[in-house]
């Protein structure tokens, strides 16, 4: 079999015959491995459809046939591809008919030159009222863009980091693997680039200590990365750890019940709205069960790779707001010893001669904070049986000064059983007061 043939006809409805049956679907992807993907399948042994997409590997087919318009699963005026399983038939067959699939194969190829994966993007990003473009390009090919691509992440100091597929794990196929810097985001194309991405370049990247990379969640993807593809992530900064810390921190120490999702920390921190934050539209964890073969759809619907760049834009300036907040006690602290001696009286100063360590009582502010956050924390919030706070479904929000969002969102849980949280679920509840925090952007910016 040519895969560069069959490649040049994606989306014709194909018969495979395999040792223990047949089966007949649309193309929609070829490896160079020899493995076919099809997407709406048909046992034609059992004659039932099945759902999903389905993934035929080479050492498994017999033959493969291109079905004509208006055939269902007759053979008889089909042709005759290539058994893949070595001295098999030759593609003279399929090559004679190619002229009668040339309308087909040039729709195809016109489509795919439309596509936005020919060409730059642009993707407005809103924050807090602030709006900029920022461009995207999907790499699906190691020519031209791949290898640019590479030396401009390998320039930056930190880059956000996204991951998309079906049940992304050791286990699972990843692939979408999204990656923004300041002013662009990369979409690369793992189901098609294969591991030779991470060999030509994005391990390098994904393991190099000096570029800090922001994920929302890193568990999965590590996992993904470290079993598919020897790679190990290094120096990560992940957005739903800094959530949880930050809740900890404006509570006095208490720990939420449950974690939020990229969009519930767009939400709160960023002051989005759920609106603003709906990049997959409606139900993002509904639309992905009831159209699992959407991430191997070649080429792309320009829907999908908007969302799958808008959900890796926002996470550097989520990080940056973060950073901030995480700073904000360090740094009212640092204000406060700035000014301790300086606009003291000159006749109450200690002697410089001796340097007292004892606990100043500048710094003894810290655990004032934090007993009156947990005080009222308490009141605000409930307490489950394992200590944990819940995150209430209605409060009112409170704006304060020294924070960027102008409300603490929380996503509320509807069952606690099973710790299943809501992602469509949104209530504001009142912020909890936190010294005031000067913006750090420099200073953030460099912290790893």
């Amino acid at each position: 079999m040519d895969p560069t043939f069959l490649s040049r006809i994606l989306g014709q409805s194909l018969k495979i015959t395999l040792k223990c049956g047949s089966f007949q679907g649309v193309l929609q992807h070829v490896d160079p491995s020899r493995a076919i993907l099809l997407s709406k399948v048909k046992d034609l042994d059992c004659g039932i459809n099945l759902p999903g997409v389905k993934l035929f590997f080479g050492s498994e087919i017999e033959n493969v046939e291109i079905v004509t318009e208006g055939e269902e699963s007759s053979v008889g005026e089909t042709s005759d591809v290539q058994a893949m399983n070595g001295g098999a038939p030759t593609l003279e067959a399929a090559e004679k008919n190619n002229n009668n699939l040339t309308t087909q194969t040039e729709g195809l190829c016109c489509a795919s030159k439309e596509h936005p994966n020919t060409s730059w993007n642009i993707l407005k990003q809103n924050i807090a009222g602030h709006e900029e473009e920022i461009e995207y390009t999907v790499i699906d090919q190691f020519q031209q863009k791949f290898g640019h691509a590479i030396r401009h992440l390998k320039s930056q100091n930190v880059i956000g980091v996204d991951a998309e597929g079906l049940n992304v794990c050791r286990h699972g196929k990843l692939c979408w693997l999204q990656v923004a810097t300041r002013s662009t985001v990369y979409l690369f194309d793992i189901f098609v680039l294969g591991a030779r991405a991470f060999k030509n370049g994005l391990q390098m990247v994904f393991e190099d200590k000096g570029i800090l990379k922001v994920i929302h969640d890193c568990r999965w993807l590590s996992d993904c990365l470290s079993h598919q593809y020897g790679t190990a992530l290094t120096n990560v900064f992940d957005t739903q750890v800094a959530d949880v810390f930050m809740f900890s921190v404006q509570t006095g120490g208490f720990l939420p019940d449950c974690i939020s999702t990229l969009k519930d920390s767009l939400v709160r921190h960023l002051g989005m709205s759920p609106s603003q934050t709906d990049f997959f539209g409606g139900n993002r964890q509904q639309h992905i069960q009831d159209e699992q073969d959407i991430w191997f759809v070649r080429p792309p619907p320009p829907r999908l790779l908007k969302a799958l760049a808008q959900n890796v834009a926002y996470l550097l300036p989520l990080r940056s707001v973060l950073m901030d907040e995480m700073m904000s006690d360090y740094t009212s602290l640092v204000d406060t010893y700035l000014s301790s001696y300086r606009d003291g009286e000159s006749n109450l100063l200690p002697t410089t001669a001796f340097s007292c360590m004892r606990l100043p009582e500048q710094l003894r502010q810290l655990s004032v904070w934090q007993k009156l956050r947990r005080e009222k924390a308490s009141e605000e919030f409930q307490i489950n049986a394992e200590g944990l706070l819940t995150r209430p479904k209605k409060s009112r929000m409170q704006k304060t000064d020294n924070q960027k969002s102008k409300g603490y969102a929380h996503r509320s849980c509807e069952n606690r059983q099973n710790s299943d949280c809501c992602e469509n679920t949104f209530t504001i509840s009142e912020s909890l007061p936190l010294p005031p925090c000067p913006v750090l952007e420099n200073y953030s910016d460099n912290i790893g």
